[in-house]
Order: C-alpha cells, then sequence, then structure tokens
C-alpha cells in the first residue's frame, strides 16, 4: 500500500461552497493546492443516488464533507454511499466531515414507541465504513457515546465569543447571554463565560411539541442588551417569542447566536420582521437566497476550523487545541483581533 500523503476532500451536494472553502483554506495552511476529489455525485430519474470518483484514491486519508440537512435523507444516503465507494476503492481511512448532524433532536424516547432516531443514523455511519466524525455543536453532547467510531466534536462557542468581542466591543460591560431553554445552559454559560457575561434564562413550557404556551425570563435584563444562544434555529417561532419576551422585560436590544440556522418554513420572515437586531448563524448549512438576503441574518464562517481540525486529524496532531479562542485568532486570520 503506498503512503499516505495528503489528506483529500471529497463533497456530496449538501454544502458545496463550504466544502470548496475548506479545501481553499486547507491549500493555504499546506502552501500547496488542495482541491475536491473529482467526482459525480447524481440521481437517476426514479431518484436513487449514484456516485463515482474519477481518481485513484486507493491507501488515501479521505474527507468527505456533507452536512446531513434539508433534504436530510438525501443528504445522508449521499453520505453513505459516497463512503461505500471509497471503501470499494480502497481507501486508508475515511472520515466524515458533518457540520451539521441531522436526526441529532432524536436522542431519546420522549414518548413510549417513537425512536432513537439518532442512534439509527451513527448505525449507518459505521457500517458504511467511516472510521471517524469531525461535527460541530452536536445537540446533545451523549450522541458521541452512540458511535463505536471516534467522534471529534467542535464548539461554535470560542468562534461566537471572538465575535461577541469584535462586534459588541463597546457594550460588554452591559452584555446578557440568554438561554432560550433551561436545556441550553451549559451552551449560554460558555459563551456568557468567554466574554465576561452576565447570564438569564428563558424558561418554557409547552404543552405539546413545537408549540410554547408560557415563558418566564429568569434573571435581570433590564437595560441589558442580550444575546440568545442556541444550537438550532428551526422555524424561529421560540426565539422570535424569546426576543419579544426579553424586550418586553426591559432589554435594550436583543440579537442571537445560533450555530445551525436550518431556518425552514416560516422562519426567515419571522426574523426579518421581528425585534431581533441580528441573527449571527454559521455556513454549516447552506444558506438559501432568503437567508443570504435577509438584512438582520449575518453568517460566520467555519471553513478556517474545519480545515485546521481536518489537518489535525490527518496529522495525529490535537483538535480540542481549537477550543482555545487565541488558538482561532490566527487560524481566522486576525479578522476578530482588532476588537480584542
Amino acid at each position: 500500500m503506498p503512503a499516505i500523503t495528503e489528506p483529500k476532500l471529497i463533497s456530496g451536494n449538501a454544502n458545496r461552497p463550504l466544502a470548496t472553502a475548506i479545501a481553499r483554506r486547507m491549500s493555504l495552511h499546506r502552501g500547496m493546492s488542495v482541491s475536491l476529489v473529482d467526482a459525480r455525485v447524481e440521481r437517476f430519474n426514479d431518484q436513487e443516488i449514484f456516485v463515482e470518483v474519477y481518481e485513484n484514491v486507493r491507501g488515501e486519508d479521505m474527507f468527505i464533507v456533507q452536512s446531513t440537512s434539508n433534504p436530510a435523507n438525501d443528504n445522508l444516503m449521499e453520505l453513505l454511499i459516497i463512503a461505500d465507494a471509497l471503501r470499494r476503492s480502497s481507501a486508508a481511512r475515511i472520515t466524515a466531515v458533518i457540520p451539521y448532524f441531522g436526526y441529532a433532536r432524536q436522542d431519546r424516547r420522549m414518548r413510549a414507541r417513537t425512536p432513537i432516531s439518532a442512534k439509527l443514523v451513527a448505525n449507518l455511519i459505521a457500517e458504511a465504513g467511516i472510521e471517524r466524525v469531525l461535527t460541530l455543536d452536536l445537540h446533545a453532547g451523549q450522541i458521541q457515546g452512540f458511535f463505536d467510531i471516534p467522534v471529534d466534536n467542535l464548539y461554535a462557542a470560542p468562534i461566537f465569543s471572538l465575535d461577541v468581542e469584535h462586534h459588541f466591543r463597546d457594550q460588554l460591560d452591559s452584555l446578557t447571554v440568554v438561554s432560550p431553554d433551561v436545556g441550553g445552559v451549559s451552551r449560554a454559560r460558555e459563551l456568557a463565560k468567554r466574554t465576561g457575561s452576565q447570564l438569564a434564562i428563558v424558561d418554557k413550557r409547552r404543552d405539546r411539541p413545537g408549540e410554547v404556551a408560557e415563558m418566564t425570563v429568569i434573571g435581570d435584563v433590564k437595560d441589558r442588551t442580550c444575546i440568545i444562544v442556541d444550537d438550532i434555529c428551526d422555524t424561529a417561532g421560540t426565539l422570535c417569542k424569546a426576543a419579544d419576551l426579553l424586550m418586553g422585560a426591559g432589554a435594550r436590544e436583543v440579537h442571537a447566536y445560533i450555530t445551525h440556522g436550518v431556518l425552514s418554513g416560516p422562519a426567515v420572515g419571522r426574523i426579518t420582521n421581528s425585534v431581533l437586531k441580528s441573527l449571527v448563524i454559521t455556513d454549516s448549512i447552506a444558506p438559501t437566497e432568503a437567508v443570504s438576503a435577509a438584512p438582520n441574518i449575518r453568517i460566520v464562517p467555519t471553513a478556517p476550523i474545519f480545515a485546521q481540525a481536518i489537518l489535525n486529524i490527518w496529522s495525529g496532531t490535537s483538535v480540542s487545541s481549537l477550543f482555545d479562542v487565541d488558538t482561532l485568532i490566527p487560524i481566522y486570520e486576525g479578522m476578530y483581533s482588532a476588537g480584542r
């Protein structure tokens, strides 16, 4: 078997712009061209997925960049079939880079006779021949334990803290980080700790899934600049209600930092017409035209952190070092250094 020389990237159709950006960033780090492996991922007339890899990948360290976002089932099948194609082509190692891990919200049984779909997806990924997973802000940390292969879970908090310190550098003394529910307190506390901010919680009670019956603010937000932090924004109903509640409690203004902008259905319209001054998301999910055009939605790139994480995995060095803000500043080429 030939020696493994350079990491190779291949992309499905879920978020090809991000895959291209990761390859470009790796090229800068390596000082040599890193491009996506030439392949086609297409559908037959009956929507069966077909993959053909045009380059030799025998003995290579392969990284598949593919979010399992909408359409989740199609993108998941693309990931599995690409992995199968690489495994049958004698790739030395296959790592799935999944910026947004779909089905993560189905991580436990909420009622009788319901599935734990996140575990099923983990089994499918491992069975397809994938040997390692690299992802960002899993909805629940315990999902890492669903896999029988190594999982590296990156965090958006260090990136968000850089962004907050840059864009709110004149308001740091009046910032309050807000968790939109009790379950997300640890995520909000992490950002609050990194930015030296106060912490508040929106406690919500649901009568049924997807419908919030009552919301209460725990903590003092009067005359404060509030930053709501969460991992997923889907229809944005709860987010906009939380923003209204905070403004009603006397907040000066409300912003939100959400890792994965699912933003389905009426989400963009709700956010545009809401009291939110800004919503900051990452590009873990390819933004639609409506998202890109929304005046109060801003997108933070993840290509720098994913490119460095891929290189660290390939070289056998630490991935957890990327949790440190001081490590991220040079990776993001000093774009936030002026605000520190």
